[in-house]
């Protein structure tokens, strides 16, 4: 160190400083995907269960595997409107005598014998001995006879018996998100109950003096909460159960009592703000008594500050205060812990190869999650640009983004026209 004599003391030129958040290396700082292994290695999902009716189903996780109780379709029926005929009289190529019709619920009583044909609709039953199909736009209409088009496939145009799924056949696996599209294929089993694993119960709070709720007045050095209107919407969106704490002020008698309000009535707890240690932080201290909680800094930006651990049975986050810093730390780490304490298969997240349309800011050393626009260009290419300023508090780069353009830790910047790996937030929830 260079010192500098003053009178008789000798004092220093160059001041000591500890590691902090604007270091863009630190030896110490945990990869983001050790952070997520060591929250997934401890979460176990939750093992109660519920019946629901199917239409209340959407968006709730399978507890148990489905079977299907019967073949889907359960009758071999015509894929189209037109003709159902016999295979082998298509090589005649002579007239074909219509002997009925087959309605969709109102099949053909009777075989078709050689040289005849049945008027089918879709859905209906093929008639006995039929096994090809005919759309009506191959056939010539003459009184009660048709005419084939040639160029006709042997089997064309049938849907057999237990094509979708055969009688026993696993039809949805449990830890199954259940989409619009299992709704369906439940129905079409003729099953009007499914079993899903209860929602997690997510318990939320923000933390500090200076935070007012939306509507209250601001006096000098205050700004309003907008990080529990954050979390609600992506809670919401995750299909969580919630309960909203409110903003509690920095009185250790007040945030204990939410820490433990949480730990008795919620599976997990969030809180933002707090995650780093400062003088009036609290959380820290009251964790110690009240819980389990690592403090980690996280190789990444922004969210370089998260705590992790239980708080009694109920797990706990500690996210960073700044608004996008709680939506990328959500996101990456918050979000896939839930999906598995919900019971949810691990899926990962959509990623895709982007082409730069300007040039990308960054230092080595951290992973960072830069806010950008994704769009498709006439040409089917994918093209992204960041959001303006990326500053950690800068809610507005969060709005007007639609993905995270992920840069790894040694990357020092990105050229125009160059590709980068981006995560489209509709691919996230």
């Amino acid at each position: 160190m260079v010192v500098q004599a003053i009178g008789d003391e000798t004092m220093p030129t160059e001041v000591v400083t500890a590691p902090n958040c604007d270091d863009e290396f630190d030896p110490t700082l945990l990869s983001v995907d050790d952070a997520i292994a060591e929250i997934t290695r401890t979460i176990a999902p939750l093992a109660a269960t519920e019946q629901l009716p199917l239409r209340t189903a959407l968006g709730r996780i399978l507890a148990s595997d489905l079977y299907a109780p019967a073949d889907v379709p359960n009758h071999t029926n015509s894929a189209m409107d037109g003709y159902a005929l016999r295979a082998a009289d298509l090589e005649q190529g002579t007239p074909l005598t219509v002997v009925g019709t087959a309605w969709a619920g109102k099949p053909h009583l009777g075989a078709v014998a050689s040289g005849e044909c049945v008027r089918i609709m879709t859905g209906a039953v093929m008639p006995e001995h039929a096994d090809t199909v005919v759309m009506q736009e191959q056939v010539e209409l003459l009184d009660d006879h048709i005419r084939v088009a040639p160029g006709q496939k042997a089997g064309q145009h049938v849907r057999h018996a237990g094509e979708d799924l055969a009688a026993g056949a696993l039809a949805l696996r449990a830890g199954q998100r259940l989409a619009p599209a299992a709704l369906g294929l439940i129905a079409s089993l003729g099953i009007a109950e499914v079993p899903v694993f209860r929602r997690p119960r997510v318990a939320f709070f923000s933390n500090g003096d200076e935070l007012r709720s939306v509507g209250q007045p601001l006096n000098p050095g205050e700004v309003y909460d907008s990080n529990r209107y954050t979390l609600h919407g992506l809670l919401q969106r995750a299909g969580m159960d919630m309960v909203d704490l409110g903003v509690v002020p920095d009185d250790r008698t007040q945030i204990r009592s939410a820490f433990l309000s949480a730990a008795h009535s919620a599976d997990a707890l969030i809180t933002s703000a707090g995650a780093s240690v400062g003088d009036a932080d609290f959380i820290k201290d009251i964790l110690d008594e009240v819980g389990e909680v690592s403090f980690w800094k996280i190789a990444m930006k922004p969210g370089r500050p998260l705590a992790f651990g239980h708080v009694g049975d109920a797990l706990f986050f500690g996210l960073p205060g700044n608004p996008v810093s709680v939506m990328v730390t959500f996101y990456q780490f918050v979000l896939p812990a839930l999906r598995r304490l919900s019971g949810e298969t691990p899926v990962l997240s959509l990623r895709l190869t982007a082409r730069t349309t300007n040039r990308i800011r960054k230092r080595p050393g951290r992973t960072e999650f830069q806010r950008g626009v994704l769009t498709q260009t006439p040409d089917g290419d994918l093209e992204v640009s960041v959001t303006g300023e990326q500053g950690s508090g800068i809610l507005s780069s969060m709005s007007e983004a639609n993905c995270f353009i992920l840069l790894p830790a040694d990357c020092d910047g990105v050229a125009p026209g160059k590709s980068v790996l981006v995560e489209p937030f509709a691919g996230l929830i």
